[in-house]
């Protein structure tokens, strides 16, 4: 997130603060997912505050979600993704989690103006808000800029949280360290890891559960 020229507490706020500093601004914009124009709300101090960044429209385009899923938007900002997959997981349900406070009632306020009723927002840091729950997909464009300890925990506790075949969906780009995160992946992760898209210096990575197949 890019601080907001002229705006000293933009300068001092991070996406992952838990209430912003910054004056409030509060812009519109919308974009279009599988035939459907969605329409949200988007604010200073909050993660991509000037529309849709390109790492999380390749998440979308790559994200993959059945009907009945069950689906973790974690760290969910202004709620693209989560929004986007509660179009597709329409028999299913969303939850999405996000630290910080100003997003998250963006978050709330996305789900009304597209008139998305299978989802909810919690507030809290990381997988807190789902504390004892599993999901069938979990879709991430991490905190990358909260440390790599907090990025690497994210991993660590991940797999509690899917079911027996659920995935891991992450988004990031070379200067975030996915390269890293991938090979952290591929070494400690039970189930195989595929490169699912790239584009712009991102990569979308899915790291299933299920464990690799063996041969006899």
């Amino acid at each position: 997130m890019s601080a907001e020229e002229g705006d000293p507490a933009a300068e001092a706020d991070q996406y992952f603060t838990e209430r912003p500093r910054s004056v409030p601004l509060r812009s519109e914009l919308r974009f279009l997912y599988r035939g459907d124009v969605l329409h949200f709300l988007v604010d200073r101090g909050v993660f991509a505050s000037h529309g849709l960044d390109p790492g999380t429209a390749l998440l979308i385009e790559n994200l993959t979600v059945a009907r009945t899923d069950r689906v973790l938007d974690l760290g969910c900002g202004w709620g693209p993704v989560g929004i986007a997959a509660a179009r597709s997981a329409s028999e299913g349900h969303v939850v999405m989690t996000e630290v910080n406070r100003r997003a998250a009632r963006l978050a709330r306020l996305n789900l009304e103006k597209n008139r998305v009723e299978n989802a909810e927002v919690r507030i809290g840091p990381t997988f807190a808000p789902v504390a004892g729950e599993t999901f069938d997909v979990i879709a991430s464009n991490p905190p990358y800029r909260a440390g790599r300890p907090v990025v690497l925990r994210m991993l660590e506790e991940a797999p509690g949280h899917l079911t027996p075949r659920g995935k891991l969906v992450l988004v990031g780009k070379g200067s975030q360290g996915i390269r890293y995160y991938q090979g952290w992946l591929e070494s400690h992760w039970p189930g195989p890891v595929e490169v699912l898209g790239r584009g712009s210096g991102y990569r979308v990575l899915e790291a299933r559960r299920e464990p690799k197949s063996r041969h006899p």
